[in-house]
């Protein structure tokens, strides 16, 4: 049974599409063969071809190898780097405690008084 190529929203087709373009620049930029780059990231040429397609059915880690062997693993560090949404969400959720804190239990394993002195206005004896 053959296999059926994932569906993408075209955006992110085109984003797959603009990476394989990428790399595919990278390796001309070098002057290195399909052939070496594949002998390189232990994969055929044919793989390394839909890499540069930008394939969806390749797997992360094939485009990983393969920009191990253009030396340029280190832009993986960059993917989801700037993640802007993710902290506006994270601060949206970052509401102060409606309850006070818990009591510190004492060696006995009572919960020990509460300390009130911040509370004293100044000037005024406790």
């Amino acid at each position: 049974m053959p296999r059926s190529t994932p569906s993408l929203l075209p955006r992110l087709a085109r984003l797959l599409s603009g990476l394989g373009d990428n790399i595919r620049k990278a390796r001309l930029r070098r002057g290195q063969s399909l052939e070496t780059i594949a002998e390189r990231a232990a994969i055929t040429r044919k793989t390394l071809y839909r890499v540069e397609r930008g394939d969806p059915a390749v797997a992360l880690g094939i485009y990983a190898r393969v920009l191990q062997a253009l030396r340029l693993e280190n832009d993986i560090a960059m993917v989801a780097a700037d993640d802007v949404l993710g902290r506006k969400l994270q601060d949206l959720n970052l509401e102060p405690k409606s309850r006070a804190p818990r009591r510190q239990k004492s060696a006995t394993g009572k919960a020990a008084p509460l300390e009130l002195d911040h509370l004293a206005e100044p000037g005024k004896p406790q």
